[in-house]
């Protein structure tokens, strides 16, 4: 019987990757710019280094979970016979669906503005409403649960390390941006980082 959580783990997290080439791709032609795929801070070069094996991980795992048994790259025993973790899995295979299609969204209101690194050869436009207008970095914070999603679906070592990865990333890389942001936007910038959240909303932000 087909592992259903884990195929379509598998489909979305390829789908996440192929829509983000796509971008590259298409972007490239318009703005005859590599949008990132090459970035321009050092700080961020040093995190590719890290970071695209572990993109090259997060796609290869579940699929080559979905054609082995047991440890250290197949699904678990107790994953597999644990009703209370088959629901469990269920309840992820959901929220990763969900949080690729939110991010889409994310994707659309950004336009040609989205690129993959910080650009500080080019002016960076503050974008505030949408998802943007209660969470500073949504796309970073559905990417990070999408991850959480694949370890709990794919609970091997391995994934395990490349969501521990990948989330100290995102946060570096949030927080480096946080500091380009200000100094290129100033007050406004400032302003923004008072009313919202870096990756969950301020509850007093929403009650008011």
């Amino acid at each position: 019987m087909p592992d259903f959580p884990l195929v379509l783990l598998t489909a979305t997290i390829w789908t996440y990757w192929f829509s983000v080439v796509s971008m590259v791709v298409r972007l490239r032609r318009k703005n005859r710019k590599l949008v990132g795929m090459v970035p321009e801070q050092r700080v961020e070069q040093l995190m590719w280094l890290v970071w695209l094996p572990l993109v090259a991980a997060w796609c290869v795992l579940p699929y080559l979970a979905l054609s082995r048994t047991g440890p250290p790259l197949g699904i678990p025993e107790f994953a597999r016979q644990s009703t209370g973790y088959a629901l469990l899995r269920a309840v992820a295979m959901v929220v990763a669906v969900a949080s690729l299609l939110v991010t889409v969204k994310c994707w659309a209101r950004m336009g040609s503005d989205w690129r993959m690194d910080v650009s500080v050869s080019k002016p960076a436009t503050l974008i505030t409403d949408g998802l943007f207008r209660h969470v500073r970095h949504p796309i970073y914070a559905f990417s990070m649960l999408l991850m959480l999603c694949s370890a709990v679906i794919v609970p091997t070592t391995p994934m395990a390390v490349a969501a521990a990865i990948h989330i100290v990333l995102m946060n570096l890389k949030a927080r480096n941006e946080e500091r380009h942001l200000l100094h290129a936007h100033g007050s406004d910038y400032q302003r923004y980082l008072q009313r919202t959240g870096r990756f969950l909303p301020r509850l007093r932000a929403l009650a008011r």
